[in-house]
């Protein structure tokens, strides 16, 4: 049985859930953003908690779609907007990263 988020887990729930449409953080985005952490302990959170929030919006930093959820993540993308690379195989972090602003 799942535990409860933790006071860690509750805080990158909430930052995924205020990243807009068409943009994207990466796992280090969301550590640093938060000020504890880092990529794995963010990921770690997304993995167990993350199916209520835009889990698409978090990505690893070089814009590769999460394995296992290409075909969802590509089409949720599509329809949000999300800037891509001209191949379409992953997320254009230059022009798609949120700041937080």
């Amino acid at each position: 049985m799942q535990s409860e988020p933790d006071e860690y887990a509750e805080a990158v729930l909430d930052l995924v859930d205020q990243i807009p449409p068409g943009r994207v953080m990466s796992y280090g985005d969301v550590a640093e953003m938060i000020g504890r952490g880092g990529p794995r302990q963010v990921g770690r959170v997304m993995s167990l908690y993350g199916g209520g929030v835009p889990w698409w919006r978090v990505l690893r930093a070089d814009g590769s779609f999460l394995p296992g959820h290409e075909v969802r993540a590509l089409a949720a993308y599509r329809e949000e907007g999300t800037p891509l690379k001209s191949d379409g195989g992953r997320v254009d972090m230059r022009t798609a990263r949120w700041d937080g602003a």
